[in-house]
């Protein structure tokens, strides 16, 4: 055959795990499969290292797809012992509550070797204070007498020496910490700094005797020592983009476009009159609640809202531009952390590529009954596996997956309110990644048209609100017709209705599809 003939097509290279085959960024890649970390907190308390582990975890298990389990020795010590122990309990003199505290650790560091030993696991983190040489000398030794297990073992200890960084700790974890729960606020807060004191006494810095470790100080400084290989380098990464201070975002799919009022996916549509008035109700919302927050004078106790510095990121998609287009760029003054003033502009709009819409390729531009008509193959595949079916020529959620993992490490590092103006393909993820949700019930996120969510992630999880502008009462048509894919509806009703919102309580609806509120 004539090699130079425009006719000439050989068959194309099939790669084994099929066409819709998931990158192997989001998959743990296979040339690390093998390699196993575990990772040992170490600081006092009100440091943020449950924060931190969590943290670590989520980010190992949904967009590395690594199996990630924490072990925090304080749950083991209140099922051994009981929740509401009294700061004399953390006596390091008295020698029968050490032991019981010794017993606890040894119980979670049992459970994590057993854990480490099973195929598949790839990293385990035990989560204690682990304040002196010896104890952190002792885990080791127990993990390295374990010959099956071949993991790398980081020490990663937590620093904090800034007094209000460590009361507005002390403060959260007296509202949030089982330890807590139901307790009178001054007798918390004084038991607490009582505990912290405790472990003052015989804290031991972690040093080179530590073996390989990172050093988190303020989380603005960071040692680390003899760390290398893939995982390690990973969570060394993920980490300098961590800090403990609370903090909040906010998830706007655009206004209405044209294409949703037709019911067609993709495209580049500009806003419709409904879209437009959502638009201004959206800037009127980003001025009132976005950028502002209550204070209280120290001296008459009232209360009044003040601006505070806050971001705006949109797509670089049209709808989304059109969004935001009525939110003011006003210059107020703010301080930084030295006290220093500085001017910034509020919402001052950052246009991000990496929240584009997931791309339908050849199906751009059609509706859910044309893909069905015109390419009712490809239309199956998509209902028996919406999370890594990719559309001919586009993307799947696996795909979007790993370029979102930048804006995550943005939204981790930012201490600013963030109001981000995205698509429902984009907002399902990272609603998905900060709630706590496994990565296959991530398309099927109910996020709605003309509603804001607001997302405030903390160590024990994340706490969202839903505000609804634009009522659905308000609209003649939504053009929201997504067909019903095969998730199993069912199975997954059951396991939602027993979901935690991370607070610790369970709520009776289903987080598939939440009430307004």
């Amino acid at each position: 055959m004539d090699m130079d003939s425009s006719d000439y097509n050989p068959t194309p290279h099939v790669i084994p795990e099929g066409e819709n085959a998931t990158p192997l960024e989001v998959v743990g890649g296979d040339c690390t499969a093998t390699e196993k970390l575990i990772i040992i907190m170490c600081g006092l308390p009100a440091t943020g290292k449950t924060h931190i582990g969590n943290r670590i975890a989520r980010y190992c298990s949904f967009f590395l797809d690594i199996q990630t389990k924490i072990f925090n020795v304080g749950d083991y010590r209140r099922e051994l012992f009981g929740a509401r122990l009294p700061a004399e309990f953390f006596d390091h003199s008295n020698k029968e509550n050490m032991a019981k505290r010794e017993q606890a650790c040894d119980a979670a560091l049992s459970d994590l070797v057993d854990y480490m030993k099973q195929d598949g696991v790839r990293v385990g983190i035990l989560d204690s204070t682990n304040s002196s040489r010896k104890r952190r000398a002792h885990i080791r030794d127990v993990l390295q007498k374990e010959n099956k297990l071949k993991c790398k073992i980081i020490v990663l200890e937590s620093v904090v020496d800034k007094e209000e960084v460590i009361e507005q700790n002390v403060r959260f974890i007296k509202r949030n910490a089982p330890d807590y729960e139901g307790k009178d606020d001054k007798e918390a807060m004084e038991d607490f700094h009582k505990r912290r004191e405790m472990y003052m006494n015989v804290y031991e810095p972690v040093d080179e005797s530590d073996g390989s470790h990172i050093k988190m100080i303020n989380n603005q400084t960071f040692v680390v020592h003899n760390t290398g290989g893939y995982l390690p380098q990973k969570v060394v990464h993920f980490v300098m983009n961590l800090h403990s201070h609370p903090r909040v975002f906010y998830l706007s799919r655009h206004g209405q476009s044209e294409y949703n009022l037709l019911g067609k996916i993709g495209g580049d549509a500009g806003l419709t009159d409904a879209g437009l008035e959502y638009a201004r109700r959206l800037a009127v919302f980003a001025n009132d609640v976005v950028g502002k927050q209550v204070v209280k004078d120290e001296e008459t106790g009232e209360e009044k809202k003040v601006s505070r510095p806050a971001r705006l990121w949109t797509s670089t998609l049209r709808r989304t531009k059109e969004t935001a287009q009525f939110i003011k760029k006003e210059v107020i003054t703010t301080q930084k952390d030295n006290g220093e003033e500085l001017e910034w502009i509020q919402f001052m709009g950052r246009q991000r590529r990496n929240l584009d819409e997931l791309y339908a390729g050849v199906c751009d531009g059609l509706t859910y009954a044309e893909i069905a008509e015109k390419f009712p193959e490809e239309f199956q595949r998509r209902q028996e596996d919406k999370l890594t079916y990719r559309y001919p020529r586009g993307e799947s959620y696996m795909d979007v997956t790993l370029r979102l993992e930048t804006i995550v490490l943005d939204i981790e590092r930012t201490r600013e309110p963030i109001l981000i103006v995205g698509h429902q393909g984009i907002h399902r993820l990272l609603y998905a990644y900060f709630m706590g949700l496994p990565r296959d019930q991530a398309p099927f996120v109910s996020i709605p048209l003309n509603t804001v969510i607001e997302l405030s992630p903390h160590a024990y999880g994340c706490d969202e609100k839903r505000y609804v502008l634009l009522s659905k009462e308000e609209l003649l048509k939504d053009g929201q017709d997504e067909p019903v894919t095969s998730m199993p509806m069912k199975e997954m009703a059951e396991n939602t209705q027993k979901m935690s919102s991370g607070d610790g309580k369970t709520y009776g609806f289903d987080p598939m599809n939440p009430p307004s509120f």
